[in-house]
C-alpha cells in the first residue's frame, strides 16, 4: 500500500552493493519514488521489511545467510508486501520459483539505459499499489465449485480447437494457477504471449512444467499444435498460428510497446479458428491482447477475462471488458473450470 505522502517507499535487497546502487539510481531518478533501505541478505530483509514497512521490496534470489525464496515466504507469512524479484539471466530458472512463494513479478537487474530503467520504474509504480493479503487470499480461495472439483462434459458451449492466452506483469501466476488445474488429458492446445524479457521464456516454461500435467514447451518455428500441450511464445520472436495450424515465429515487431505482442497471436488465432477458438485475457499493464480478443469476438469464438480481484494488475483485461469484447469476466480459481467446461473435458 503506497504511503499516505503518495511517495513510494522501496528496500533494495541484494548482496551487490554495485547492484543496489545502481537500482537506488535507477528508482530515485523518478521523484515519486525513494529508497527507505537496504539489505544484503533475506535475513536481514526480514528485519527491515518489519521496521521501515516499505510499500515494496526489490528482492534478489541468491544470496549468502539467507536466499530471496525464503525470504519471501517469511515476509508474506509476517508483514505481506508487494515483492519484485530481481534477478540476472543466470538466475531466471530460479527466479519464477519466487512467484510460487509469493512475489508479484520477475524482472531483469536493469542495465544502465532507459528503456530498462523505465520498465522497472513502472513496475514499481503498479506493483506498490497491490493489497497483497486480499490478492493473495482472492487467488488461493477454492470452493466446491473451485477448478479441482469440476467433472467432465457440459453441452450448450461449441467445440473448440484452441485456447489463446494474452499477459502481462502478474500473468505467470495466473498462468501457473490454471495450467496446474488442468489434466493431461486436456483435449485442445494452448497458445500463450507473456509479456517477458528476452532470455526468460525458457525458464518460466521450466518453472510451469513443474507443476502441471500438460506438457509446456517454448514454441519452436512450424511446430504443429497438438492436444495437451502448451506453446509459449519465445520473449524473442511475434507468435501467430498459421491456417495449417501450426506455428509462426517471426521477428520482433519494434514498432509495438509491448513485446512479445500479444495481438499479433490472438489476431492470428481469430483468423484460423473463428468459432473454435477462446480468448483468455489475463492480469497485465497497458492494453496489448485487447484488439486480438475484439477479433475473437467479432469471428465467432468465446472471450474470457480475469477479474479485477484476482489481478496483480487489472489493466489490460480492464480496457478489453471495458470495451465490451469479453463474454465472461471470472476470478482466476474459476478460469480452470471454465475452460474445462467448454472444451467438454
Amino acid at each position: 500500500m503506497i504511503h499516505p505522502t503518495n511517495i513510494i517507499r522501496v528496500l533494495l535487497v541484494d548482496d551487490s552493493g554495485f547492484v543496489r546502487d545502481m537500482i537506488r539510481a535507477a528508482l530515485e531518478s523518478d521523484p515519486g519514488i525513494v529508497v527507505v533501505g537496504e539489505a544484503s541478505n533475506g535475513l536481514e530483509a526480514i528485519d527491515k521489511v518489519v521496521s521501515l514497512k516499505p510499500d515494496i521490496v526489490t528482492m534478489d534470489i541468491e544470496m549468502p545467510v539467507m536466499g530471496g525464496l525464503e525470504a519471501i515466504e517469511k515476509i508474506i507469512a509476517v508483514c505481506p508486501v508487494p515483492i519484485l524479484a530481481v534477478t540476472a539471466l543466470t538466475g531466471v530458472r530460479t527466479a519464477f520459483a519466487a512467484i510460487s512463494k509469493g512475489a508479484l513479478d520477475v524482472i531483469e537487474k536493469p542495465d544502465i539505459n532507459l528503456e530498462n530503467v523505465q520498465t522497472l520504474i513502472g513496475k514499481i509504480r503498479y506493483l506498490a499499489r497491490v493489497d497483497v493479503p486480499t490478492h493473495l487470499k482472492s487467488i488461493r480461495n477454492r470452493d466446491k465449485n473451485g477448478a479441482e472439483n469440476v467433472i467432465a462434459a457440459v453441452t450448450g458451449f461449441p467445440k473448440i480447437g484452441v485456447i489463446a492466452i494474452a499477459a502481462s506483469t502478474g500473468g505467470p501466476q495466473a498462468i501457473h494457477t490454471i495450467l496446474s488445474h488442468l489434466p493431461a488429458s486436456f483435449p485442445f492446445p494452448i497458445v500463450i504471449t507473456q509479456h517477458i524479457a528476452e532470455g526468460f521464456t525458457q525458464g518460466m516454461v521450466d518453472w510451469l512444467n513443474g507443476s502441471t500435467a500438460l506438457a509446456v514447451v517454448m514454441a519452436n518455428n512450424g511446430a504443429r499444435l497438438a492436444p495437451g500441450h502448451v506453446y509459449v511464445n519465445p520473449a524473442e520472436h511475434s507468435m501467430r498460428i498459421s491456417e495449417q495450424r501450426i506455428v509462426i515465429l517471426g521477428e520482433r515487431d519494434t514498432c509495438k510497446i509491448y513485446n512479445p505482442c500479444c495481438d499479433t497471436l490472438l489476431s492470428s488465432v481469430a483468423s484460423v479458428y473463428r468459432k473454435e477458438a477462446i480468448g483468455l485475457i489475463l492480469s497485465g499493464m497497458g492494453d496489448d491482447g485487447v484488439a486480438g480478443m475484439q477479433a475473437i469476438k467479432i469471428a465467432g469464438g468465446a472471450t474470457l477475462a480475469q477479474d479485477a480481484a484476482s489481478s496483480v494488475v487489472f489493466g489490460m483485461n480492464r480496457v478489453a471488458v471495458e470495451l465490451g469484447c469479453i463474454h465472461k469476466v471470472l476470478p482466476l480459481v474459476k478460469i480452470p473450470a471454465e475452460l474445462m467446461q467448454r472444451a467438454g473435458a
